[in-house]
This record gives C-alpha cells, structure tokens and sequence, in this order.
C-alpha cells in the first residue's frame, strides 16, 4: 500500500469540496478535527459536514480553485484559492437570518493552512474576506447610528473589565 502524502490528502479535500461530495470531505478529516473559519468553529465531523451542507446549499455550482500551494513545508500545509459559485439557494448569515437565492455569482479569494495526523486532516483554518463575499451577494456595511435603537444594544462593542 502506498502512503499518500500530506498534500494528497489536501488534495483530495479540495476535489471532493468541488465535487460536493460530503462523505468524501468528511472521509478527509478526523472525527474530531477543528475546522476555523469566517463561518465560525466547526468541531468534529458533525459540525464540519453541516457547515459544508450550508456552503453546498446555498452555492450549487460552488468551486474552489487552488492556484498557489507553498510546497516547501508539510507543516502546515498553506494554499491560496479562489472559491466561485452561483448563489442559488438559502445561505445563513452570521446573525442568523438566511439569505435566500439571489443569482448572483461570487469569486471570492483566500488561503487556508492544514494540519494532518495519520493521513487526515486534525485542523483546518481558512481565512477569506466576509465583507467582499457579502457585497457580491448585495448586502453592506450599515452604521450602528442606522440601526433602529431596539436592536443597537447587541451590534455595539461590549467595554472591557
């Protein structure tokens, strides 16, 4: 049997991610990987399969394009991507509301570094811009002053002890 590599496993990832395949994605991580990113904490294979669900629903055609790997080092692993995809059905916001289908495409950049254990993903963090996804999808910035006063209380900054 031939070992695969680290970066084969990450490979592997990014066909299954655009195949939409989430028992192949799944098949990539270990039970209690940690996946971090903008859409928040995702612990274990539960929580990771649910948040590609959100990403595979709300972007039927959803394709990830790797065009840079930093091949120097397995430790971790780093890439830099660009997603692209058709917003075609709900998508959840981070304050909780769902965005449903709007048609509009996006081509999103961003990086993302990789850790693996025994031929499978343990952590995975991705970093890419909110704010351009979000206005590609036709949503903005809104100043707290703008936001009706029964609602400014949870967007303000909580003051440090």
């Amino acid at each position: 049997m031939v070992m695969s590599t680290f970066w084969d496993v990450k490979r592997r990832l990014t066909d299954a991610i655009n195949s939409h395949d989430l028992d192949r994605v799944l098949e990539c991580f270990s039970p209690d990987a940690v996946v971090v990113s903008p859409y928040g904490v995702a612990e274990g294979r539960e929580q990771i399969a649910w948040m590609y669900e959100q990403l595979f629903t709300g972007f039927s055609d959803f394709t990830l394009t790797t065009w840079f790997e930093v091949t120097g080092t397995d430790i971790p692993m780093v890439a830099e991507w660009t997603s692209t995809g058709t917003h075609t059905g709900p998508f959840l916001l981070p304050d909780g509301n769902v965005l449903e289908g709007t048609g509009r495409r996006i081509a999103v950049r961003g990086t993302c570094a990789s850790f693996v254990e025994n031929g499978k993903i343990t952590t995975h963090r991705e970093y890419f811009d909110q704010l351009e996804m979000y206005t590609q999808l036709g949503m903005g910035l809104v100043a707290v002053d703008q936001v009706p006063p029964s609602d400014r209380e949870e967007l303000a900054p909580q003051p440090s002890h």
